[in-house]
């Protein structure tokens, strides 16, 4: 009786059960590697869109201060650097109060910053507000 007759074929199946393991964990590694690029990304569109609001602010203010008076709503479309792409609505709502013995304007404004589409995958808003004041 010969022996190595019996044993052929007997290291197929530990070689087959490595490479089935590896192929699993080279998946686990690709999808773990492309969730981490995703949530990068969307800290980073995320970050834009708190910046595009800020600036939607800060035009408000310049706006409605300079010019003593702020119009409902205005709706701006961002196209330079970083913030391209980037949809602002600034809403502003104006009073005015006694300060003393001078009157005084106040704005309330609210910015939005929006990109993508509600419900896909790239969709961020962000809503940032403030209140202004100057003297009449």
């Amino acid at each position: 009786m010969n022996v190595r007759a019996t044993v052929r074929g007997f290291a197929l199946v530990p070689a087959l059960f490595l490479i089935v393991v590896l192929g699993a964990l080279a998946v686990i590694a690709v999808r773990v590697g492309t969730a981490q690029q995703q949530a990068v990304t969307m800290s980073l569109q995320e970050a834009r869109a708190l910046a595009a609001a800020q600036a939607g602010i800060e035009w408000g203010a310049y706006r409605s201060v300079s010019a003593a008076a702020c119009a409902s709503s205005t709706t701006l479309n961002l196209t330079e650097a970083s913030l391209a792409g980037f949809t602002v609505i600034v809403t502003c709502t104006a009073s005015t109060f006694a300060n003393g013995v001078a009157t005084a304007n106040s704005y309330v404004l609210k910015a939005t910053a929006v990109i993508g589409t509600y419900g896909q995958p790239g969709y961020v808003r962000r809503v940032v507000s403030g209140t202004y004041s100057s003297p009449t």
